[in-house]
């Protein structure tokens, strides 16, 4: 099963297993990305419709934080130089993730994260356009400073993870670019502007190459291009706006070659790319060279006038890499994003993942207290042993439940099954 495919089922999974238990293990939830322990999201919607029931989950026990290991820093950090990439983590789509951006800040010496980012619930229309209590927490965190940045990712169709088919996804596509859904997006425009965060960067439609979501591109290019530039004019007329509009392709070739979606230079302004370490068994150089690759992302932005990003990237299919986070670390240096998040809990991430504490030595080593111009990665970081958090380990007799990486993140870990009783572990 390809990694789209896998998460498109993993999703659907969660999806259901959100309704099931939403008022005993998740609470409720958005979109993709969601790391555990998640505070309760906006308006959670019932189960939509065609996807598949999942048992009822009774409620796990509450986990460990994170660990600080270093010392809280006081006081306003300076202010980064000019060629500095912005950087953060994605850690969690509400409240709590707005907290954990300064603990993963102490965690790195007191490096300034100047990237906030999240998701909207692609569920139904209501949360598309953004419930204010959802949005209000990023919205005063970005206004705290005037260089911070504010990214969030926007659905471009409800029931986004439901596993929607490729007739249906045309017909939806085709009725989004004669202006059907328009004024979803207007309202969440309004929204953004009322809340102060005019100059948000929205991630429109994101990983349109692939087929995990809904919004995908594959079925109608045409319709899709047409649609997208509707939804940014959209906006654009909005009063007040500023908003900065980020076409962001997974990685590689997926279902369709990103380049035959992309909607012209007029409504995009930063040509992104979600980057994470998959295949299994792919080298950094060929993650580079291979089509429509990183180094065909950067050329194809060049050409285009447009700067680049990451908004997703980090570890996956070949675990604790610490040659590929040093890599990446290091391209991202050479390359200077508009910012990059790293998606921050497992299987991906260095800080919540202590799974990774080869990968998390190099990161850290690098971007620890960094306020100023880019530093050179270590030539060859030696793994640091990381103390295993309390429920790490499974009990002795307990078998640990493979759902996916997308369930387990809404569980905050897996589920260990022994005869009669549940528990969770990170």
């Amino acid at each position: 099963m390809t990694p789209r495919k896998r998460r498109a089922r993993t999703r659907r999974l969660a999806c259901a297993a959100v309704t099931a238990a939403a008022t005993a293990v998740l609470a409720s939830g958005p979109a993709a990305g969601v790391a555990p322990d998640a505070d309760p999201s906006p308006e959670a919607s019932p189960q939509a419709p065609g996807t598949p029931e999942a048992p009822e989950i009774p409620e796990a026990p509450q986990t460990a934080q994170p660990p600080q290991a270093s010392p809280q820093v006081t006081g306003t950090p300076p202010p980064p130089a000019a060629d500095t990439p912005a950087f953060g983590a994605y850690l969690h789509y509400g409240e709590r993730g707005v907290a954990r951006i300064a603990e993963f800040s102490r965690w790195l010496g007191g490096a300034d994260l100047r990237v906030g980012h999240t998701y909207l619930p692609g569920d139904r229309w209501s949360n598309i356009e953004g419930a204010p209590d959802f949005l209000r927490a990023w919205a005063d965190w970005r206004n705290e400073r005037d260089d911070r940045m504010f990214v969030l990712n926007v659905p471009m169709l409800e029931r986004n993870e439901a596993g929607v088919s490729d007739h249906e996804v045309r017909r939806l596509l085709r009725q989004g670019a004669a202006g059907q859904f328009d004024h979803h997006f207007r309202a969440l425009a309004e929204r953004l502007v009322a809340l102060k965060v005019p100059d948000t960067i929205v991630v429109l439609g994101w990983e349109m190459n692939g087929t995990t979501y809904t919004h995908r591109c594959g079925p109608d290019p045409e319709a899709w291009k047409a649609y997208w530039q509707r939804i940014v004019t959209t906006m654009r007329a909005v009063p007040g706006q500023k908003f900065r509009f980020d076409f962001t392709p997974s990685r590689g070739r997926d279902a369709i070659p990103w380049t035959q979606c992309y909607p012209g230079d007029d409504t995009v302004d930063i040509v992104g790319m979600d980057a994470y370490d998959q295949p299994r068994g792919m080298p950094f150089d060929e993650q580079v060279r291979e089509p429509y690759g990183l180094q065909e992302h950067v050329e194809f932005a060049k050409a285009h006038g447009k700067a680049i990003s990451y908004p997703e990237w980090g570890l996956f299919r070949n675990g604790d890499n610490a040659e590929y986070m040093r890599r990446m670390l290091a391209w991202m240096d050479e390359h200077k994003p508009l910012y990059n998040t790293l998606t921050d809990y497992c299987p991906h991430g260095v800080w919540s993942c202590a799974a990774n504490p080869g990968a998390a030595e190099v990161y850290r080593s690098v971007l620890s207290g960094r306020t100023g111009g880019p530093a050179e990665p270590p030539a060859s970081p030696a793994p640091t042993p990381q103390p295993t958090p309390p429920g790490t380990v499974p009990p002795a007799g307990c078998s640990p439940l493979d759902l996916g990486d997308w369930v387990e993140y809404w569980l905050g870990g897996k589920l260990c099954l022994r005869f009669d009783w549940w528990s969770r572990t990170r």
